[in-house]
């Protein structure tokens, strides 16, 4: 299969096998101009990739979903909308395409292949630019939308910086390599950044990893997830400290016994689960 990630800034994709190895990739800079741009470099990325054994393409996308549909209703930071992607896509290129949001992708690669392997049920929360997330519920992906970082955790508190969106106090407001930036300009001083909390292991980071636990304890009280991973960027490289700090605030607010049932832990796939996710969510458009 070939498995595309769709990003702000780049196109990643790859020739990935059934065991989930990836073969060889391919990036590119995503066109921003209009829609038909971008449908054109994912189309062409695909082909650079292609070989005769290419049995499907599977695409990851920074977009909401109709899941009924499969249209793409809209997108955060990349011009896609109301359109029919996997039908569009399969057009252009003669192959079965299989699409879904980027978060969910990369829950269904940690899932099979990754931290939550053997798990029946598990939670994902990317901490990025933004905050993105899949579910997997007895075994199976969930299609829904699973904007998990538009959960309010501060009610009337300060603006979501979500494209598009109206809300205040969700956690993409508290929980983002953004958020880390500015709560690292207010400590350290104007010129610093997240990365030097991190490296620092300043214990300013507890504040993020406070509002992360609110998170965590009303997820665990909805799903009771056998596991939840912190994954993206920004919590790959934080998340020990993250999840040390939110524990207590975990401990608070979520039904006993959720909060002992259920396991934290860093994802383990990194930059690439989001293509890796792809090419497996195409696997199953196949089967």
């Amino acid at each position: 299969m070939i498995g595309v990630d769709l990003g702000g800034t780049k196109i990643l994709a790859g020739i990935v096998d059934a065991d989930g190895r990836i073969e060889e990739t391919v990036e590119v800079a995503t066109p921003m101009t209009s829609q038909d741009e971008l449908v054109d470099a994912l189309t062409g990325v695909v082909e650079e990739l292609r070989t005769p054994e290419i049995a499907a393409a599977g695409f990851g996308v920074p977009g909401w979903f109709d899941a009924r549909t499969g249209v793409v209703l809209g997108a955060a930071n990349v011009p896609l909308g109301d359109l029919a992607f996997s039908d569009v896509l399969s057009a252009r290129l003669g192959l079965p395409v299989a699409a879904a949001n980027d978060a969910n992708v990369a829950a269904l690669a940690e899932h099979r292949l990754g931290a939550g392997r053997g798990l029946s049920d598990l939670v994902l929360l990317t901490l990025g630019t933004g905050v993105g997330g899949g579910v997997v519920i007895d075994g199976r992906l969930y299609r829904g939308w699973a904007e998990l970082g538009h959960i309010v955790i501060v009610e009337n508190g300060e603006p979501c910086p979500g494209a598009g969106c109206t809300g205040f106090g969700h956690v993409e407001a508290y929980c983002t390599g953004v958020a880390a930036d500015r709560l690292a300009r207010r400590v350290l001083g104007p010129q610093a950044t997240a990365r030097d909390l991190i490296e620092q292991r300043h214990p300013a980071l507890a504040e993020i990893g406070w509002h992360l636990g609110t998170a965590i304890g009303s997820l665990i009280n909805i799903f009771s997830p056998e596991l939840i991973l912190i994954g993206g960027g920004f919590g790959s490289a934080a998340g020990d400290l993250l999840i040390e700090a939110a524990r207590p605030v975990i401990e608070r607010e979520a039904l006993s016994p959720g909060a002992e049932r259920t396991r934290l832990a860093v994802a383990e796939l990194g930059p690439e689960a989001g293509l890796i996710g792809a090419a497996l969510l195409a696997l199953d458009e196949l089967e």
